[in-house]
């Protein structure tokens, strides 16, 4: 590992964009601040989308859901903020009327829900919102918030341990710079867009793929890490604009972004890769103050010597 000295301090890469995924699978929300939370970003895949028997509906199985629009009050991402009785979640989609989900209101708990390895009770959203969801999908659905008073869902101990997410695949944080983003853009006969890669965090000013290496990082005054390469699914083959999948960017991607190429006397797992995971150690304690926001510079302190050595 690269340590970077400290009177050398210079920012890295700045942040371009924030983005926040309240239904899991569903579209994004870009904010230009968020606060950080003991599970990641506030709100972030806070709500999950399931079927007759609770298990997860994601893209990869349902991917009309890329269609599904999520709107929050405008001041849901401000420190300190609590819901009411009035607020809502409203939920939008082609031919359907809007969804309002009230955030103030007492849920029955849903036994049973599961997401890949993870089971457990979640907060049932009400008869109203199951029926939008059963009739936009066609099939029954419900959707469920994350009981945060009685359950716990744990990042693997193998790359994090300590930490916690809601219905997030695996980590509380995804980071992607644009530089990335262009080089695999270049090489494209169609560009795509950076919401086929769902990231919390999109930085700009570095080189392509640099975040790749990157260990011990800060922004404002926190401190990130760098803890495992996101090997990517079907979801960025994905056009978010029609639900409709191709087989790109993944075909050019496997070309210069798999464990092939990238870890070659490493373990084979057929994986590509594209963006770095993080958790951020200040999400391990309640307190106040802990907010990022776009234009926030990124500082690396230390870093893998190579892709290869980077925990994938």
């Amino acid at each position: 590992m690269d340590k970077v000295s400290s009177s050398e301090e210079q920012p890295t890469a700045k942040i371009s964009s924030i983005f926040i995924y309240p239904i899991k699978s569903c579209r994004g929300i870009s904010v230009s601040q968020a606060p950080i939370s003991l599970t990641g970003f506030r709100w972030d895949r806070q709500w999950l989308v399931v079927n007759s028997k609770g298990r997860a509906y994601t893209q990869r199985v349902e991917p009309k859901l890329a269609l599904v629009e999520v709107e929050l009050p405008k001041d849901a991402f401000t420190e300190g903020w609590e819901p009411t009785k009035s607020s809502y979640l409203v939920v939008r989609a082609p031919g359907m009327d809007d969804l309002n989900v009230c955030l103030g209101k007492q849920c029955a708990k849903a036994d049973e829900v599961s997401v890949w390895e993870w089971s457990g009770s979640a907060l049932d959203e009400g008869d109203e919102a199951s029926k939008w969801f059963s009739t936009y999908l066609g099939k029954p659905s419900r959707l469920v918030r994350f009981n945060t008073v009685s359950e716990t869902r744990t990042v693997d101990p193998k790359f994090a341990p300590g930490f916690k997410v809601m219905f997030s695949d695996g980590y509380p944080f995804l980071l992607i710079s644009q530089g990335s983003l262009d080089a695999l853009n270049e090489l494209l006969k169609e560009p795509v867009p950076i919401n086929r890669f769902r990231p919390n965090i999109l930085v700009k000013g570095c080189e392509p793929f640099s975040e790749d290496l990157w260990k011990e990082l800060k922004i404002n005054m926190f401190k990130f890490q760098g803890v495992k390469l996101c090997s990517r699914c079907k979801v960025p083959t994905i056009n978010q604009e029609n639900g409709i999948a191709g087989s790109e960017p993944t075909v050019t991607l496997k070309e210069f972004r798999s464990d092939k190429v990238l870890r070659p006397n490493k373990k084979q797992q057929g994986m590509v890769y594209f963006g770095q995971n993080l958790v951020c150690h200040e999400s391990l304690t309640q307190g106040k103050g802990k907010t990022i926001s776009v234009g926030d510079y990124v500082y690396v302190f230390s870093k893998a010597s190579s892709v290869a050595e980077a925990a994938a």
